[in-house]
């Protein structure tokens, strides 16, 4: 006589994003990075054949982790009504201040990755493929915006501008890992003043907003 099979519960599939969270909750409850990622499957009850699916070492979660912040605030922007339609300022802005709402969701983990072991300069290495995938949202940017009258311009000027986006991002970063204002608010003017500096140079009349900039700027310094 047949017989029904005991079922058997079935362990949840993982995916990167658990990883990721599982991750993200151990550095902040432990306020220190797994040590490897032997401790970290045991741990957190995966094998480490599952993990490799998704991460070849634990710095490979470190720069995920800098992605996905960076992939949300896109894919949040590219659902706002009319986008598709907006200028290369409103875009940059856009992404800029969709960004830091990310990181101020994750500041505590965002701040101390970045202060971890006082290292400095060193624990930027984390955000190595953020900056490839902001380049090149800035490159597509300015790609899309570009007038017949501006395209060789922009041809040359598309590389530079991007780098020069991204470096602009590392100073706002910084400014908002120091801001002390309410609701981080310095940090809001510090975005629009650069987004519309870089925009405008980028249109070669930058010295209204430059001049605005490098007051702000100033008056913050001593203030410090």
């Amino acid at each position: 006589m047949a017989t029904a099979k005991k079922a058997t519960a079935q362990k949840p599939l993982l995916d990167d994003d658990q990883i990721i969270a599982m991750y993200m909750q151990d550095v902040m409850e432990n306020n220190n990075q797994p040590l490897n990622v032997y401790t970290f499957c045991k741990k957190n009850g995966i094998e480490e054949s599952e993990f490799y699916t998704f991460f070849n070492s634990i710095e490979s979660i470190r720069q995920a982790i800098w992605v996905k912040f960076f992939e949300n605030a896109v894919t949040a922007i590219e659902k706002e009504k009319g986008y598709a339609a907006y200028t290369n300022k409103n875009k940059l802005l856009t992404l800029y201040f969709t960004l830091f709402e990310i990181l101020t969701l994750n500041r505590s983990y965002v701040v101390y990755t970045l202060d971890e072991n006082k290292e400095g300069l060193k624990n930027l290495k984390q955000l190595k493929q953020l900056r490839n995938h902001f380049r090149d949202f800035v490159v597509n940017v300015i790609e899309a915006g570009a007038t017949i009258q501006m395209k060789q311009v922009q041809k040359v000027a598309k590389p530079v501008f991007a780098e020069g986006a991204w470096l602009q991002f590392l100073l706002l970063l910084k400014f908002w890992l120091e801001d002390t204002s309410k609701g981080f608010e310095k940090t809001d003017i510090l975005i629009e003043k650069s987004v519309n500096t870089a925009v405008d140079l980028l249109d070669t009349k930058p010295l209204e907003n430059l001049f605005d900039l490098g007051k702000f700027l100033w008056k913050e310094a001593k203030m410090r």
